[in-house]
């Protein structure tokens, strides 16, 4: 029987569907948001993402925002829960009431359906899929047809995410998407997250308001940022909740995190549509963090900068949009 696989089973008592190819093996959580929950090198011992434990699942469920990799749209925060949208204003619950903004969007809880998983000589994968209509419960704040296709893919070159959004209704909507990643640092058992260094592809940083909404300015690197951008940087340096632009670096869009130690690097190529980086280290606790690859500025719809400077993209009826992200370690 071939060590390849692709089956349906559960994930600490949630309904999974489990990937394994070789050294490495992966699940995804079909009905909480599609999340990949899990990406594991087996043979190594190395637990990648932040993954909840059988305690955290209740608490992860109600908040699946800093465990695997979930998906946000519309992504991070909108001021009052206002979203306006070619000549009319949507309007977003306050869900985050220190602030009094909308936070994280729709569609990182809700029952995605399985559309296929399989195993071949080449890759283990398994695809997910979100129909929204008048029928689903994200339409009451997202007034679009549309479907949101996930399609996770292990073989030998590591994680393969691929994801893909489809116009399928009459009027032009908006494309604004972000992933929660989580990664663990440290990621191998027993070595110290002193050891780590952080490599991020990011430009300048925006100045954020007191409810960490973009002011439109930007805010100078510090000595520890311009290590974070360069030859990299341990990743709890300070406390994080940062929003920047994204500069790609030979080509890539990308997040690299070192273990000195072993002389391992994971890298999180995440794509060039996306034109930010969120970072977030929860108060720079030691353990895991999370870059987040995000298409659009915080706030975007509420600004008046240049729409494609701050990755504030439409999609027309019948349109497709499509990004490919990897994680790996070399």
């Amino acid at each position: 029987m071939s060590s390849n696989q692709a089956y349906q089973g559960t994930y600490q008592g949630e309904p999974a569907v489990w990937l394994k190819f070789g050294r490495y093996e992966a699940v995804m959580l079909p009905e909480v948001g599609g999340n990949l929950i899990a990406f594991r090198d087996v043979e190594k011992g190395y637990q990648l993402l932040h993954e909840p434990t059988q305690e955290e699942m209740e608490s992860f469920k109600a908040r699946p925002f800093i465990h695997g990799i979930p998906v946000l749209f519309p992504p991070n925060r909108f001021d009052n829960g206002k979203f306006p949208w070619n000549g009319r204003t949507l309007e977003f619950p306050v869900n985050e009431p220190t602030t009094g903004n909308h936070l994280h969007g729709f569609v990182h809880s809700e029952t995605w359906t399985v559309e296929e998983f399989g195993s071949t000589a080449n890759e283990s994968y398994v695809t997910v899929a979100l129909k929204v209509d008048e029928q689903s419960a994200v339409y009451r704040y997202l007034p679009f047809d549309f479907t949101l296709r996930l399609r996770y893919a292990i073989s030998e070159n590591g994680l393969e995410q691929q994801f893909t959004v489809i116009n399928d209704g009459k009027e032009t909507m908006p494309c604004l998407y972000a992933f929660h990643t989580s990664v663990n640092a440290p990621f191998v058992p027993g070595n110290s997250a002193k050891d780590y260094r952080l490599k991020l592809t990011i430009g300048d940083r925006w100045e954020l308001s007191e409810r960490m909404l973009p002011t439109g300015g930007y805010q100078p690197l510090t000595p520890d940022e311009q290590l974070m951008k360069g030859e990299g940087v341990y990743p709890f340096f300070t406390s994080l909740d940062n929003h920047y632009t994204a500069v790609p670096q030979n080509g890539r869009n990308r997040m690299e995190l070192t273990d000195t130690q072993a002389g391992l690097t994971l890298v999180y190529d995440a794509g060039t549509s996306y034109k930010q980086w969120m970072i977030w280290n929860n108060g720079a606790t030691e353990g895991f963090f999370c870059p987040e690859p995000q298409i659009s500025l915080v706030n975007a719809p509420n600004t008046e900068l240049p729409a494609d400077e701050i990755g504030l993209f439409s999609l027309a009826p019948g349109e497709i949009w499509q990004e490919r992200a990897r994680i790996y370690v070399k």
